[in-house]
């Protein structure tokens, strides 16, 4: 094994002071996940798009229109807007996280700012009241891509501190953190939420505690990756010198990634399933609430639901990629997601026992399906090029996401009906599979330079 090319020697080369530091800063990347999820799982699937539509109507006229800048918008399309809105600005940050992490070396301090920036707007989001939609929809815009940001560096150490072989289990382990503590959070929100009359708050209250408290445990708890994950100085690789800018290095990047063609293939069928994944996770809360008619309660419990079998699901989709590869267990969980999708459309309003089986078949499905895909591209990665890559990566993950809530909110904005505004994200899995299907994966792991594990 080429070991230039993954930063590891050979396990029986690796002395055992190696190997546990190796394991305790794996620990704390962990750790990072657990503090972030927090905030997709509580603020962006559960309260905030039902809470911030709330708002919106208030503000509304009677038509059920809000006027930002003068343009007509209707109420129940301010959420997915506004998700779009920062998934656009994540797109124009992350190329200068990406490139300057890449060039100092030094992660840690762009981690630690897009991580407080985000947990400071979530936790700004307690003042969401009344009528201001506006200042609801900022502070979304500004958190969301915040985490965008955060994600792109944070992914980035996953070539450094696993080896190959080791990649689909760390990689599942920290979704699993993510979803624990999505799970444990929840509890809590759905005691506080359930329970507001006996603690003297009313709903609205309760809802922006619940809102705020996830910025609180977003920023506690990335004290942890911060002490644990160290900086390593890189290299220099070729193009980084011209890379003075981070739109030149975006732009430095592509190019770069035209050598590695199929790199960028697995890129857009990412893209292109991943961008039903993010919607289908901050509309469904939305599509309950207002297309099912159920309440705050139900809601919860069903993204608890999702949280805990999730866990679950990455470990065991994480099993059997060993078996079978994560490629093939990838496509076999779209083909999943596809039908999820089919069923949400016929789903009965006012039936919460239907909704909980669909959560239940998504909490096994949505785990696997991320942390798979993203070891899978961190053996497409050249060597020295991590955190640009991963921003790009990124930009798919949530920087160019904007595609399916922007159709989303299309959909229901000529439709009126949220059933349509599901069903549209059909194309996206489907088209994901397809692309996804002809890329050859080992072929694109030696044509980046890296070693070829025994399963993909």
């Amino acid at each position: 094994m080429d070991t230039r090319t993954t930063g590891h020697p050979p396990d029986g080369a690796e002395d055992a002071a190696a190997r546990a530091a190796r394991r305790r800063e794996q620990r704390g990347w962990y750790f990072y996940d657990f503090a972030c999820s927090v905030y997709s799982t509580s603020v962006l699937t559960v309260f905030v798009g039902p809470y911030l539509t709330s708002v919106a109507k208030a503000a509304a006229d009677p038509d059920g229109f809000v006027h930002p800048l003068g343009i007509p918008v209707r109420a129940g399309s301010v959420f997915p807007y506004a998700v779009s809105a920062s998934l656009v600005l994540a797109v124009l940050l992350m190329p200068l996280a990406g490139a300057a992490a890449d060039r100092s070396g030094r992660r840690k301090p762009l981690l630690a700012l897009a991580a407080y920036v985000g947990a400071g707007a979530t936790a700004g989001l307690f003042f969401l009241d009344g009528d201001r939609y506006l200042l609801g929809a900022g502070l979304l815009i500004v958190a969301n891509a915040a985490l965008a940001v955060s994600m792109a560096l944070y992914n980035a150490y996953l070539p450094q501190i696993a080896a190959p072989h080791e990649r689909d289990a760390v990689s599942s382990r920290g979704w699993a953190f993510g979803y624990t503590s999505g799970a444990l959070v929840l509890v809590l929100d759905l005691v506080l939420y359930t329970g507001h009359e006996s603690f003297g708050l009313s709903e609205s209250e309760a809802v922006r505690i619940c809102l705020a408290s996830a910025g609180l445990w977003w920023g506690a708890f990335t004290i942890v990756p911060l002490r644990r994950l160290r900086d390593r100085r890189l290299p220099r690789t070729e193009g980084a010198e011209a890379a003075g800018s981070g739109w030149r290095q975006l732009r430095a990047t592509l190019k770069d990634m035209r050598r590695h063609p199929l790199t960028l293939a697995f890129l857009l069928a990412y893209l292109l399933y991943n961008d039903g994944v993010q919607t289908v996770i901050s509309q469904a809360s939305v599509f309950g609430s207002e297309e099912l008619g159920l309440d705050q309660t139900t809601l919860i419990t069903a993204v608890l639901l999702v949280q805990v079998l999730a866990v679950a699901g990455a470990l065991g989709m994480g099993r059997l990629a060993r078996a079978y590869g994560a490629k093939r267990t990838i496509l076999a969980s779209l083909a999943l997601w596809t039908a999820i999708l089919a069923a949400g459309y016929f789903l009965p309003a006012g039936a919460p026992v239907w909704f909980y089986a669909l959560a239940a078949a998504i909490g096994l499905v949505l785990g696997g399906s991320q942390a798979l895909s993203r070891s899978l591209f961190s053996h497409l990665v050249p060597a020295g090029k991590e955190a640009e890559y991963f921003a790009a990566y990124e930009m798919s993950d949530r920087g160019v996401s904007w595609l399916g809530p922007l159709v989303f909110g299309l959909a229901y904005q000529l439709t009126g009906s949220y059933r349509d505004a599901i069903a549209s994200l059909v194309v996206f899995f489907a088209l994901g599979f397809v692309l996804l299907a002809r890329v050859p994966v080992r072929r694109a792991v030696a044509a980046a330079g890296n070693p070829v594990p025994e399963r993909l």
